[in-house]
């Protein structure tokens, strides 16, 4: 009977010990909510896609801020290589008109954290495009996770 109170006792402690008190930090909620964006047979493959060229322009992007002479100077200038992107990664093909909730819920969010002028694009300006393409990316990987 002895051994067994020790044994218990020291399985209690392990456990004690082996447990901070500290619950695991749920992942933070994704920029947009794709989930039901995405209800179709290629969806989790299109995630990726949304995911691989949100990330390219992101990096596009932030690149050529560090140019001395940026290429990608206005908004115009990035609208217009979003879609040089898209047509180029995915050969023409429309996610937005494929999922034309994604068109509107990523030109929503766009407006909300970079605005829609066509004119200068300020450092701070290029920082948070490159942040909401990032966050465009993770909300799409999120979906299929």
């Amino acid at each position: 009977m002895t051994r067994i109170l020790i044994a218990a006792a020291l399985v209690g402690a392990a456990v004690m010990l082996s447990d901070s008190g500290e619950q695991p930090v749920p992942p933070a909620p994704a920029a947009l909510d794709l989930s039901a964006v995405f209800a179709h047979e290629d969806g989790a493959k299109d995630c990726l896609i949304v995911a691989e060229m949100c990330d390219s322009i992101a990096d596009i992007i932030e690149w050529d801020g560090m140019q001395p002479d940026p290429l990608l100077a206005t908004g115009v200038q990035l609208d217009e290589m979003r879609t040089r992107t898209r047509e180029l990664m995915i050969k023409g093909e429309s996610l937005g008109e494929k999922y034309p909730a994604l068109r509107d819920a990523v030109a929503c969010y766009l407006d909300e954290k970079v605005g829609n002028s066509g004119g200068v694009v300020t450092p701070a300006g290029r920082a948070a495009w490159v942040a909401a393409y990032r966050a465009i990316a993770e909300s799409a990987r999120a979906v299929i996770q």
